[in-house]
Order: structure tokens, then C-alpha cells, then sequence
């Protein structure tokens, strides 16, 4: 089952704990999120703004969060763009739709709300030709405010004259929360917060300071809105990892010997070492040899391969290693299977 799956990083760590070292190398992990095959039309839809109902309780909320006039607004707005585009640049979808003439309201005031009825969401669907819909049920920005005045002395052309430096600090919190809708199973296939800090400070003899620093929040928030859309749609695709495997480096000289030439990168090499020390007399220098070719194997990609060394080494030689690595490679090759099931469904 060779593929591109499991990918060697080149370095080894040039550390040695008893009779092994550790070697990197990355592997893929299913997508946290799949979608069903038939999902290729998107709409996505902006539902964080609060109803009439609750308008009081997200006033009274702003108010106290210390909000701008449609800070939240804005945000939002930047943070369906940043999912649609991310999305649009996934072949998996034949369209993706942002329907932003939709008025769909929820609690607001910095509340996750209930889902969206079936009717509605089947509703929404059918009239904007779409198969799933990604909601954005929350934005919520809580922002706290640092002033200071601190006595400074400022160098001038009659000396140093004393001023007060006025400093502002404001942390804002950029809260979200996110739904996919699958109409035809009536499945909710993710539900997901995801939030994200800004910190903004500015300091100088001029009082108006702190009101620069609240302006310039506008823009950071919807900077930071636009780049959570785009990792919220990361959660369909799958991703790389780095996992770290023990090897064996002592036993015989050729262990030696493959040590080195698996530190120089040359792996295929060392390989033929450890596959030539699988015939060893010794019963405990053959399950090593069988547990490296399982390591061998595993780097290069075959799984099967590597499921059947690590068997041997336990099973013929009972190498403890290869017992807990069989079961670490059962369950790669049944993430690998997810990856490859994700990525038939999206047409990769």
C-alpha cells in the first residue's frame, strides 16, 4: 500500500536511551470533521446577530464588553468571507454560496444558541440549491481596557522637561461558534467553538492615545474574524502530524553500522542491515530486527508490511516493542483509511 500517506523527516534526534534512539517522521490524520460524498453544494449563513426578542440583553452585553458601534457586525461579516473563500479553494465543492441576504437571528450576547429547526434548515436549502449549510451561530467580542499615566521626562532644546506618558491597553476576546447542517440525514456534523484573543497598546504624551487604540481594534477584530473562517474550514480537511518512533541501534555491529547510515538519511540501506539480522541465531537480536523492519516498512509507507514485522517480532521473539507497535499501527491504518475515504468523497 505504497502512497504519499506517511512522509520521513530527515533528521533523527542524536539522542540514545539504552538500546534506542528516536526518529520523527509525519503522518496524515482524518479530517476531524466528514462530510457526506453527496454534500458538494455550500451555502453558508450568518445567524449571530440577536433577535428582537433578546435586542435588550445583547445591548446591555455590549455595553459592559465595551463594544463599538457594529464591531460584532463587522467581524462577522469578515468571518463568513474568510470561510466561504477557504472553502471555494477546496475542489471537493462544485459551489459554495455565502446567502448573506438571509435574516437569521439567535440570542446573541455572547451565547451558543439551540440549532436551527429541520424545516427551516431543509427550507433554506431547497430554495438556495444547496446540500449542507455552514452557520456561523455566534461573534461575540469582550474587550477589557488597561490606562495608565505614568510621570516621564522628555528630552527637549531646554533640557529635560517633565510629562506624563499615557499608556492604554485593550485585550479583546473574539468568541465564535459554528454548525454544519446536513439537511437529508437531519445530522448536525459539527458543532464547534473557536475563539481568539487581541491585544492592542499604544503609549504617548497625548491623551487622545486610548482612542487610537480602540479605533484600530475595529480592524484587528475583523482581521482576526476573517483568519478564524479560514481554520474552521481546515476541520474538513485532513492534516499532517509529527509522531516519534523508537528504533533499535544496538545488538550487533551491523545495528551499528545501520545506526549510522539511518542517521545520514540512507534508510533503505539500513534496511537491508536489519532485514539480514532477522536470520540472526539470537533470538532477541531477531525481534529487534523485526521491530526496525516494521519501523522500515512504515516509513516507507506500507502499512501491511509494517503490521506483519511488528506480528513476527512479538509473536515469534516476544520483542515487547513490537507489541504495542502493532496496535499503534492498526489504528494508523484505520486512520489512513478515513483519509482516503475523505479524500475519494472529495474527488482528490
Amino acid at each position: 500500500m505504497k502512497n504519499l500517506i506517511i512522509l520521513l523527516f530527515a533528521s533523527v534526534l542524536l539522542y540514545s536511551c539504552a538500546s534506542t534512539e528516536y526518529v520523527h517522521i509525519s503522518v496524515m490524520e482524518p479530517a476531524p470533521v466528514s462530510l457526506p460524498a453527496s454534500i458538494k453544494n455550500i451555502g453558508v449563513v450568518n445567524r449571530s446577530q440577536a433577535s428582537k426578542e433578546t435586542k435588550v440583553i445583547d445591548v446591555i452585553d455590549k455595553a459592559f464588553s465595551l463594544e463599538g458601534a457594529n464591531l460584532d457586525k463587522d467581524g462577522a461579516s469578515a468571518t463568513i468571507s474568510g470561510l466561504s473563500d477557504e472553502l471555494m479553494k477546496n475542489s471537493r465543492f462544485t459551489e459554495v454560496k455565502p446567502l448573506t441576504s438571509l435574516d437569521l437571528r439567535s440570542v446573541g450576547a455572547g451565547i451558543f444558541p439551540s440549532p436551527l429547526g429541520w424545516d427551516a434548515v431543509e427550507k433554506i436549502c431547497q430554495e438556495n440549491h444547496v446540500d449542507a449549510l455552514f452557520a456561523l451561530e455566534l461573534f461575540d467580542t469582550d474587550s477589557k481596557i488597561g490606562y495608565a499615566a505614568n510621570p516621564v521626562s522628555l528630552n527637549t532644546p531646554l533640557g529635560h522637561v517633565p510629562m506624563i506618558e499615557q499608556q492604554a491597553n485593550i485585550t479583546t476576546l473574539v468568541k465564535t461558534g459554528w454548525r454544519i447542517y446536513d439537511p437529508v440525514g437531519r445530522v448536525i456534523l459539527d458543532e464547534y467553538p473557536l475563539s481568539r484573543s487581541i491585544n492592542r497598546s499604544a503609549s504617548g504624551i497625548n491623551p487622545a492615545v486610548a482612542a487610537n487604540v480602540i479605533v484600530s481594534r475595529k480592524e484587528a477584530v475583523k482581521e482576526v474574524g476573517t483568519r478564524i473562517g479560514q481554520v474552521y474550514a481546515d476541520r474538513i480537511i485532513p492534516f499532517w502530524i509529527r509522531v516519534t518512533r523508537d528504533y533499535y541501534v544496538r545488538g550487533t555491529d551491523n545495528f551499528r553500522i545501520a545506526r549510522r547510515k539511518a542517521q545520514t538519511g540512507n534508510w533503505n540501506d539500513a534496511g537491508s542491515i536489519w532485514q539480514q539480522e532477522t536470520n540472526n541465531p539470537s533470538p532477541k537480536v531477531a525481534g529487534r530486527a523485526c521491530y526496525n523492519m516494521a519501523i522500515i516498512s512504515e516509513i516507507n509507507g506500507d502499512l501491511d508490511a509494517a503490521i506483519g514485522w511488528a506480528q513476527k517480532g512479538y509473536e515469534n521473539y516476544g520483542n515487547r516493542l513490537s507489541l504495542n507497535y502493532v496496535n499503534i499501527l492498526k489504528n494508523r491504518k484505520a486512520a489512513m483509511l478515513v483519509v482516503q475515504d475523505q479524500n475519494q468523497s472529495g474527488g482528490q
